[in-house]
């Protein structure tokens, strides 16, 4: 019964991720802030600054790193490729920290975003939309932020999913797009009983690609917004959720209440 009970959650979360992905594309809301999400969606003439908004997604709020290639821009007064680039590793940390720190990690984060420029120069010829340009395949696409300093595989498949899923950048496959281990993600996950309580990120993510091997990564969306807006960590509002009726943390809980 508990196996049949989690194919029907399978099918149900596939399904739902699915319909998403159909949706019309719009500008992505990375931020909440308009002027800072239109930057960062502008793949033709600021492509860096999705790039850059992947590098200082570490250890703060995804909300406020993504301002960040924004603040900056103000801070600045411009934010093209060409005056960026001619900026010392100095001037960005000036920048960056003054008059407030766009990032708790006032060291490490100017340092990475400096670097990252540096390697948009002199690997992608100061175009960053060569990472993603000609239908690379997706791991292609992992590989290349994953060779950025700072960026972890997290960060570097959320970016492979974003790109394709929201932007709708095209790629050869998605074989290589995970699921994000985003604490909403992770708690939505466990909870209907894909896997235990104790499962690790790397079970977790496997276990997504048994689900759905051409495309893991496919049910993140879904997760995240379930996760935020109503699978909260304390008093669950699973009367509002949509996959109640096969989720086994609500099931099991009607039957207890």
């Amino acid at each position: 019964m508990k196996q049949e009970m989690l194919n029907i959650a399978q099918d149900k979360i596939i399904k739902l991720a699915k319909a998403k992905l159909k949706e019309p594309s719009s500008l992505t809301n990375f931020t909440g802030n308009e002027e800072a999400d239109s930057l960062i969606n502008d793949l033709s003439d600021h492509p860096h600054a999705f790039v850059l908004a992947c590098i200082m997604d570490r250890q703060i709020k995804t909300e406020k790193a993504w301002l960040i290639p924004y603040e900056l821009s103000k801070r600045l007064g411009f934010f093209d490729f060409e005056r960026l680039s001619a900026l010392s590793e100095g001037k960005i940390r000036e920048a960056m920290n003054n008059p407030t720190p766009l990032h708790w990690l006032t060291d490490i984060m100017p340092k990475n975003f400096y670097k990252g420029i540096r390697r948009i120069e002199s690997v992608y010829g100061g175009d960053a939309s060569h990472i993603w340009s000609g239908k690379p395949s997706s791991s292609t696409i992992v590989r290349r932020f994953l060779e950025f300093d700072g960026v972890g595989l997290k960060i570097a498949t959320m970016a492979a999913n974003i790109l394709f899923r929201d932007l709708r950048i095209p790629v050869r496959d998605k074989y290589s797009i995970d699921i994000s281990t985003d604490t909403h993600i992770i708690r939505v996950f466990k909870r209907l009983g894909f896997v235990g309580e104790n499962a690790s990120n790397e079970l977790i993510i496997y276990t997504a690609r048994e689900i759905y091997p051409e495309y893991p990564g496919i049910i993140d969306p879904v997760l995240w917004e379930i996760g935020g807006k109503v699978c909260h960590p304390q008093k669950p509002m699973c009367n509002l959720c949509e996959m109640a009726d096969c989720c086994e943390f609500a099931l099991t809980r009607d039957k207890v209440q």
